[in-house]
């Protein structure tokens, strides 16, 4: 009886995922990647969204102006967090840049400044700290205190937590978005992966709606 049952599941399973495809209900496996065991959210309070980007990416500055978009129809539970990919080599150099200009509290400003500085005015050639220090310096920042700070120990340590927070969630390439530390969205494009995001957020929010509010 037992297994005349758990066949009869694993013929229905594939028909369950095919009306989820019609439907246009974003699919685990194909669309996202759920992540077992959960992993620690970059930060606390509502349902975490955190991009995971490098400054270097083409891929990650053509997704920029599509993420501004969306944040601003977020709900106030959805918190979105930008956490720099740090592969090792110039990304970590990316990776510091973006703690140094937090920390000096010029990354909000600053943070679309960077991509356009690198993609389209071509002002960062070796990607090194240096040279990111002069794109700051060109929009504005100390350049001796933002690079004092990329390479201070207390950036150092953030880009090691940003390692190992790719790391967990599997992550290999950019961008890559995280939600609630439980799942990796493996959609094909940026238009696909933010709607991803909204069905795993309502999906958060249903599970456990006290705790999105917090």
């Amino acid at each position: 009886m037992i297994r005349r049952l758990v066949f009869s599941l694993l013929l229905l399973a594939p028909l369950a995922i095919d009306a989820q495809l019609k439907a246009g209900v974003p699919v685990a496996g194909k669309d996202y990647v759920v992540l077992n065991p959960a992993q620690p959210t970059w930060g606390t309070g509502g349902i975490e969204v955190a991009e995971v980007f490098g400054y270097t990416c083409i891929h990650c500055a053509q997704f920029q102006p599509l993420v501004n978009n969306w944040k601003k129809s977020l709900p106030a539970d959805v918190k979105l967090r930008y956490v720099p990919a740090a592969f090792g080599g110039i990304w970590d150099n990316g990776a510091r840049a973006f703690f140094a200009a937090e920390a000096l509290k010029v990354q909000e400003r600053t943070h679309d400044a960077v991509f356009k500085a690198v993609f389209i005015d071509k002002k960062v050639k070796t990607a090194s700290v240096e040279e990111f220090a002069d794109v700051y310096a060109g929009l504005g920042v100390d350049r001796a205190k933002i690079l004092n700070v990329m390479n201070g120990s207390t950036v150092s340590g953030k880009v090691n937590r940003a390692r190992q927070f790719a790391q967990r969630a599997g992550v290999n390439s950019t961008p890559t978005l995280i939600v609630n530390g439980k799942y990796r969205i493996t959609a094909k494009s940026h238009e696909e992966s933010l709607k991803v995001a909204e069905y795993l957020i309502a999906k958060e929010r249903s599970a456990f709606p006290a705790a999105a509010k917090k």
